[in-house]
């Protein structure tokens, strides 16, 4: 069954041409840079950045799971520190965090954009390819004639989609969490800079 799989994943390739193997490279990079976007982007607690800073405060959410928890950990330790100007070492801490929400939406964007061009210009190569063989005719003695030719050639467009499509409606998700998260993080450290410690001293009691 794996030896069958295998066979028809290779002459798959093999009759796009060599524009398959950075396509099926590309789909991996994608696949990766999604997988390791998802898992970053895990909040860690479904509470407001309020909410998520008084419960830190009084110890109910562990720490270092998730990007808002990490965030309302490090705020609560540079508050407790009391700096003159609380702001800027905020926003210091929270780069990081920021960072890490847009880490690969780059590549994610650039294979998404080159792939069908990718694949529309293993088409043209092989559209090329089959009317240069219908100069001498050797098409004609070849299994599937024309129509196996073309169906040859557009392999490469059909391969370029499916990497584009998917990783597309995906990071169009991603993204869309991660600009609420970055919202949330600008709602906590201005929660962070104008809340009163005693408040978050009752918090923690």
């Amino acid at each position: 069954m794996i030896t069958e799989l295998i066979q028809e994943l290779a002459s798959y390739v093999e009759a796009g041409g060599w524009v398959m193997p950075p396509l099926m490279i590309a789909t991996v990079v994608l696949w990766y840079a999604i997988g390791y976007r998802w898992a970053v982007l895990r909040r860690g607690t479904k509470r407001g950045a309020r909410n998520l800073v008084y419960r830190v405060a009084a110890g109910k959410v562990p720490s270092g799971k998730g990007v808002m928890v990490r965030a309302a950990t490090t705020g609560l330790a540079l508050k407790e520190a009391q700096p003159d100007d609380l702001r800027p070492y905020l926003d210091s801490a929270f780069a990081k965090e920021e960072a890490q929400l847009r880490k690969f939406n780059i590549l994610i964007t650039t294979i998404v954009l080159s792939a069908p061009l990718l694949g529309l210009l293993g088409t043209v190569i092989g559209m090329i390819e089959t009317f240069d063989s219908l100069g001498d005719m050797s098409l004609f003695s070849q299994s599937g004639g024309i129509a196996g030719g073309i169906s040859q050639a557009l392999f490469t467009t059909q391969m370029g989609l499916a990497v584009a499509i998917p990783g597309l409606i995906v990071n169009g998700i991603l993204n869309r969490k991660a600009q609420e998260m970055q919202l949330e993080l600008a709602q906590m450290k201005d929660f962070l800079c104008t809340a009163e410690a005693p408040q978050l001293e009752a918090a923690a009691a």
